[in-house]
């Protein structure tokens, strides 16, 4: 997909806050001189096509109860994309990239409750007969990363 002037300032808005209001893709249309039709349409082809793999808020699930936790595993190559699928199937799991190093797969646990780490991270060793190693989060830094379109 090659993006237009109007992919690029629709995807330069979208890195911001989100009016708090009933309608806040139709706000944001109007503030792009778009309808909401056409604002929506061009997300879904963005992320149909690559552009983007996700739209959606970063909740802080500790503030909430809850516990972040960075893991990585590894993976034998022959069995890299089967324990994908298996690691992906759970709705805890988000981030999950490969890398070049012994420990070729990491994801990040998000959970409702710090319980939850442990949960999920020995449902998917049992799974996948790999340990799960767990990094859990000891300080948070806040970056606001932005990438210009």
């Amino acid at each position: 997909m090659t993006l237009d002037d109007t992919d690029r300032r629709i995807l330069n808005r979208m890195q911001e806050d989100l009016p708090l209001c009933s309608a806040p893709f139709a706000a944001v249309a109007t503030e792009l001189g778009l309808t909401e039709s056409d604002l929506l349409t061009r997300l879904q082809a963005m992320k149909d096509t690559g552009v983007i793999t996700r739209f959606g808020p970063f909740f802080d699930a500790a503030a909430m109860g809850g516990a972040f936790c960075l893991c990585a595993m590894a993976v034998p190559a022959d069995q890299f994309d089967a324990v994908l699928t298996k690691v992906n199937a759970h709705p805890e799991v988000a981030h999950n990239y490969e890398r070049t190093h012994r420990l070729n797969m990491w994801f990040v646990l998000a959970t409702e409750t710090p319980e939850g780490i442990t949960t999920t991270a020995d449902a998917i060793e049992g799974e996948t007969g790999i340990t799960v190693h767990r990094f859990p989060k000891l300080q948070e830094f806040y970056i606001g990363f932005r990438v210009a379109a």
